[in-house]
């Protein structure tokens, strides 16, 4: 099974409260616990590469930000 924790994420930029924000959190780990225990192992993969890629995305973002500001 393939999880869209994007729009998980994207959800919780976007929310409009802490509220709002705990509530998406809460739903993330109602489905995880609500998995079989041989799929929780294939959702903890999928969280951490998309973990993973997201941190690195916006290292990406923030050094050609900051490089550019350092240009001017």
């Amino acid at each position: 099974m393939q999880y869209d924790f994007r729009t998980y994420h994207y959800r919780s930029i976007n929310a409009a409260n802490e509220q709002e924000r705990a509530a998406i959190n809460q739903e993330l780990k109602d489905l995880y616990a609500s998995l079989p225990d041989d799929e929780k192992a294939e959702f903890n993969k999928q969280l951490q590469t998309f973990l993973a890629r997201e941190m690195g995305r916006l290292k990406s973002d923030y050094e050609s930000i900051n490089g550019a500001q350092g240009d001017n």
